[in-house]
């Protein structure tokens, strides 16, 4: 009983002097230099150690907030949100770099990577395994990535990334243009044959020498004769055959032709 006694009395000085018993945590990066705090963080990159290389290099730039190496932590913070599926952070990251570094020698790879990310927020798939039918997806990503891309390639022309920017931007026009015949196609089958003819149009004037113009006018044959418009049908038929004479719906429209009166 006394020693219970006793033992509660002493528990708060046991408690108070617990604390300082306890191992203290140690920062392993107290004394790192800014080449070591920047060695660590790209290997941690390079083990796909997203977070860890993130706090690394937060670090280096709180602790040496000037010189190269602070520079090339925050180009490579942006690559690391991208690579850790943070699209929205990785955008943000690069237009800052961009900002603070207008004429850094490494620009225009913020400038590529931020096109990259950009299409990510809008959630498209560009380094991946397309989903099917892409073009039902919202297009703001791919709109705002591609005038990114544009944005790239007109101020570095001559920038190692500007190859792969107009490859993507070939891709980006086609599946926008994709997207505006499938909102077209949706106006027909509603019977917005009005809406679903000025769609078309639109990916003609927009997206020329995009696969999906055959298609536009296809559709607007078969819009202007709902429309009961047999000229504008017929012209654009015309059109159709000419510069595009193995379209697969050829055929069909050409053997619904409407009777003569």
């Amino acid at each position: 009983m006394r020693l219970s006694l006793l033992f509660v009395a002493l528990l708060p000085v046991l408690m108070l002097g617990g604390c300082s018993l306890l191992p203290e945590q140690i920062d392993e990066t107290a004394d790192w230099s800014a080449s070591e705090f920047h060695a660590n963080a790209k290997e941690a990159l390079a083990d796909s150690e997203y977070e860890r290389a993130l706090e690394l290099y937060g670090k280096l730039e709180a602790r040496y907030p000037y010189g190269p190496y602070a520079e090339q932590a925050q180009l490579e913070t942006a690559y690391a949100h991208y690579k850790a599926n943070e699209p929205e952070a990785a955008v943000a990251a690069a237009e800052r770099f961009i900002k603070l570094h207008p004429r850094h020698s490494s620009v225009d790879y913020a400038y590529y990577l931020r096109g990259l990310a950009s299409f990510k927020v809008g959630g498209g798939l560009l380094d991946s395994i397309a989903p099917p039918e892409p073009e039902k997806h919202d297009p703001a990503g791919a709109r705002r990535a591609f005038g990114y891309f544009r944005e790239l390639v007109e101020r570095f022309p001559n920038s190692r990334y500007s190859g792969d920017a107009k490859q993507r931007m070939t891709f980006l026009r086609n599946l926008l243009a994709r997207h505006e015949l499938h909102v077209a196609d949706q106006y027909y089958r509603r019977g917005a044959w009005l809406a679903a003819v000025n769609r078309a149009r639109y990916v003609l004037e927009n997206y020329r020498q995009t696969p999906a113009v055959a298609d536009a006018l296809a559709l607007m044959v078969r819009g202007y004769r709902q429309l009961e418009m047999p000229q504008l049908a017929a012209d654009t038929l015309r059109i159709l055959q000419l510069n595009y004479a193995d379209h697969p719906a050829l055929q069909q429209l050409q053997t619904s032709l409407p009777s003569p009166p």
